[in-house]
């Protein structure tokens, strides 16, 4: 089994991104993690989802996220070619007498302490999951309260694969006029 990032421009459309976790759940296919925002052109959603499965497995993803009427465009993006990163917030139980040790650990990791309380402190880390799970393996000795993670999001290097929505769109249009005939 491997992992595929896969990521998707798609409509920004009301429920669009229930209809694609919805194919996932009818077919089958596990999401290891899934994230959606807007793009700069607010016409448009970045969703990445994150799925494991043999070869046989990915290719079908693949091939069934194509045939839904809002994707757009569909990369799959591997790490020589792209950037990944996850956002992890984590309170911890901290006393005065533990932060000192909290800090350091965040300091190394280049972590932001963004809130703090007598009995407790929220740490954010962003970076590839390989980061996040080596920070908090050395939180191990500490108790963990909360902890949120975001998921990976991706996009891929370099200016080539630039989408061009404008160009999208009217690709589109050619098709679905060649439908209607």
């Amino acid at each position: 089994m491997r992992k595929q990032v896969y990521s998707l421009l798609v409509d920004n459309t009301p429920g669009v991104l229930s209809r694609i976790a919805g194919l996932f759940s009818r077919r089958g296919f596990s999401i290891d993690s899934i994230t959606a925002g807007v793009t700069a052109d607010s016409r448009f959603t970045r969703i990445t989802v994150v799925a494991s499965g043999d070869e046989r497995i990915l290719s079908q993803i693949e091939k069934q996220v194509r045939k839904l009427e809002d994707v757009l465009e569909i990369k799959l993006l591997n790490d020589e070619e792209a950037v990944y990163r996850e956002l992890i917030l984590i309170k911890i139980r901290a006393d005065a007498a533990l932060r000192p040790g909290i800090i350091a650990i965040a300091d190394v990791f280049r972590a932001k302490i963004i809130d703090v309380e007598k009995e407790s402190l929220i740490v954010e880390l962003t970076g590839a999951q390989s980061k996040l799970e080596a920070f908090l393996n050395l939180l191990d000795g500490y108790e963990i309260l909360e902890l949120a993670r975001t998921g990976i999001t991706g996009l891929s290097r370099g200016s080539q694969d630039i989408a061009d929505a404008e160009e999208i769109l009217r690709k589109r249009a050619e098709q679905d006029g060649f439908d209607r005939e």
